[in-house]
């Protein structure tokens, strides 16, 4: 025990490492709470299509050489999210198609662009990494961790004051339009705050785990509580812990981060499950 303090403490005398944690644990709760509503809406997937769309904008953004890739990312990835959400809501084309459409397309886009146009000779270690977020992770800087304290605090204020509509727009949003609640609004609020945690999270875990930041916390804390803040609130600590606990585990065992975060992650969900499981049966 004493010889993984002392190597945790090492570790944590890099800034890139105490930058990692602070940036990890911020994206984990945001997307916890973003989780909650997007699984109940059945739209768990969108994290995982707009992911795909984030990579093709990064392979853009790349084979240009941009200095500062957010200058492409972030509005293509926003633009999507909203066009995803109103692609979902035409009665030719389910929330379910519209994402699949969207993603696997992307993504083909981006991998084809960053072979065609090719700035690395190593192209491969390039899009594992985007994909995986194996290495994209040591670029985090001090300017990635204050956008993602501003973005997180943002989040938090949106969920705070507006926590009852959002309520209504999540299980009925007839029910919240009759009630002169502006359902539209808020989807698409929603939708632009998820494409931004979306684009955040890529540095963390890449582009095909970030489903898993937004889906297990939320359906490990769905087996356990039925009411809607108490399964918020859980599904914030289950993801926060395990953010925190998967970036040790990574930093000990030199593992991938994002990797042992959704290990991490989907043991949780596995606990949980028995004991929602021995709950019932009692």
């Amino acid at each position: 025990m004493a010889e993984i303090t002392e190597k945790l403490q090492m570790y944590f005398q890099y800034d890139i490492v105490r930058n990692v944690l602070i940036v990890g644990v911020l994206i984990a709760f945001c997307s916890s709470l973003l989780g909650v509503t997007l699984v109940l809406k059945r739209y768990s997937f969108i994290g995982d299509g707009l992911s795909h769309v984030a990579f093709a904008a990064l392979s853009v953004a790349t084979i240009t050489n941009l200095s500062n890739n957010m200058i492409i990312v972030m509005p293509v990835t926003i633009l999507a999210a909203v066009l995803m959400l109103r692609t979902g809501q035409n009665s030719r084309i389910n929330g379910d198609a519209a994402i699949a459409m969207i993603s696997v397309g992307s993504l083909a886009i981006g991998y084809m662009l960053m072979n065609i146009f090719s700035v690395s000779s190593n192209v491969s270690g390039d899009v594992c990494s985007t994909l995986f977020g194996s290495t994209s992770i040591l670029t985090l800087n001090n300017s990635d961790m204050i956008i993602c304290v501003v973005m997180s605090v943002i989040v938090l204020i949106f969920f705070l004051l507006f926590y009852h509509k959002i309520f209504a727009v999540t299980f009925d949003e007839n029910f919240a339009a009759a009630t002169g609640i502006k359902a539209g609004v808020y989807n698409t609020l929603m939708a632009i705050i998820t494409a931004i945690i979306i684009v955040m999270a890529m540095n963390l875990v890449g582009s095909l785990l970030i489903s898993a930041l937004i889906i297990f916390p939320t359906l490990s804390a769905m087996r356990v509580y039925k009411n809607f803040l108490s399964v918020i609130i859980c599904s914030g600590v289950i993801s926060v812990v395990g953010a925190v606990l998967g970036i040790f585990m990574s930093l000990l065992n030199d593992t991938p981060v994002g990797a042992t975060i959704v290990s991490v992650y989907i043991v949780v969900f596995l606990i949980f499950s028995l004991c929602g499981f021995c709950r019932e049966r009692a």
